[in-house]
């Protein structure tokens, strides 16, 4: 039995494709098995599992499960979830040992797509490669008897962690805020509207209801078009600013009390004024794309600018290399491996 990907789908940091075009059921199965025999081969046993709210994702998320379990594997399935939240399962569950999310991410409602982690570190690169080597060559475990399936709540305590960072916070500023969100129609909606019930402020929502058709707008707020809905919320409600997720809930689309776009390397200058105070010295990753204010910005405020490759994979490992506590792309990824609730919060009053 071999496998062979489209030669699309195996991308530089993640994998996608267009479904019943590039990518189908046999690609989900055969990632799964490839997947669950290098992490068998590295000690591992149980995989976590989840997957956004694409029309395709129950589907192929099945699937890659039954390549898993067919490798021996164990899997802990955490359902309808945005790819932080699946971050989060694999990094904190000690009886886990390697996470995958199928997700499209931003784009159009016909693809989809796996993003993964190895170990609490990115997956990408030769490692997806190997993943094709494998499974050209049918290479992977058989393994006597299947793994077992476990189903397993993780909405809760992810978001007890993103509030972790208000303890001992004074409240008195945080809740005279009155901020926008519109997730968007995608996986994050249920993880916003359980976090905001809990955040000091007022509160407006848009498109919570996870839809894969995504009938309101793209699930991309780095365009422009995209953020309309978001900005007429924002001077409607007369907010202090507005926050828009994409279809996965890892990258943001931010606009001011104005309706002005923050954009990505602007956000980055706001995070680094406050993160600089705390951490003086400390060195701030942002991507290629970014404009050379922000690396200037940076620099006079005491800080090490460190540019970098494009890609999420490409920016979590550098910051893994240098110890850096703040790292941003153009594209809305933000990194904050620190206490980031509180410089979230902090920062975030500065665009209203």
């Amino acid at each position: 039995m071999t496998h062979h990907f489209h030669p699309s789908v195996l991308r530089e940091y993640d994998i996608r494709g267009v479904v019943g075009e590039t990518l189908g059921p046999e690609d989900a199965r055969a990632i799964g098995r490839c997947f669950a025999t290098l992490l068998a081969a590295d000690g591992g046993t149980k995989v976590v599992v989840g997957y956004d709210g694409r029309l395709s994702s129950v589907m192929l998320e099945a699937e890659l499960v039954e390549g898993i379990t067919d490798c021996g594997l164990d899997v802990v399935r955490i359902g309808l979830s945005p790819t932080p939240m699946l971050y989060y399962a694999e990094n904190s569950a000690e009886d886990v040992q390697g996470g995958i999310q199928v997700t499209g991410s931003h784009n159009p409602a016909d693809h989809n797509g796996f993003k993964i982690v190895f170990r609490g570190r990115p997956f990408f690169g030769a490692d997806l490669q190997r993943l094709g080597i494998i499974a050209r060559g049918g290479d992977w475990l058989r393994a006597e008897t299947k793994g077992r399936i476990e189903n397993r709540e993780v909405l809760g305590a992810y978001v007890d962690r993103m509030l972790e960072g208000l303890r001992g916070l004074p409240t008195d500023g945080l809740a005279n805020l009155r901020v926008g969100w519109d997730a968007g129609n995608g996986a994050a909606g249920p993880a916003l509207e359980a976090l905001v019930q809990r955040l000091p402020g007022e509160h407006h929502l848009l498109f919570t209801e996870v839809n894969g058709h995504f009938p309101n707008h793209h699930p991309d707020p780095t365009e422009e078009a995209n953020l309309a809905d978001l900005r007429r919320l924002v001077a409607e409600k007369r907010l202090d600013f507005g926050v828009a997720f994409d279809g996965d809930g890892d990258r943001i689309g931010v606009v001011d009390g104005l309706g002005r776009i923050i954009w990505g390397d602007q956000l980055l200058m706001i995070y680094a004024e406050d993160l600089l105070r705390m951490m003086p010295g400390a060195t701030i990753i942002a991507d290629v794309k970014a404009s050379q204010a922000l690396f200037a910005r940076i620099e006079a405020l005491g800080g090490k600018p460190l540019m970098w490759k494009s890609g999420h994979s490409h920016i979590k490992s550098k910051m893994k290399e240098t110890g850096a506590p703040l790292a941003g792309e153009m594209t809305g990824h933000v990194f904050l491996p620190t206490n980031t609730s509180v410089l979230m919060m902090r920062s975030m009053r500065r665009c209203g």
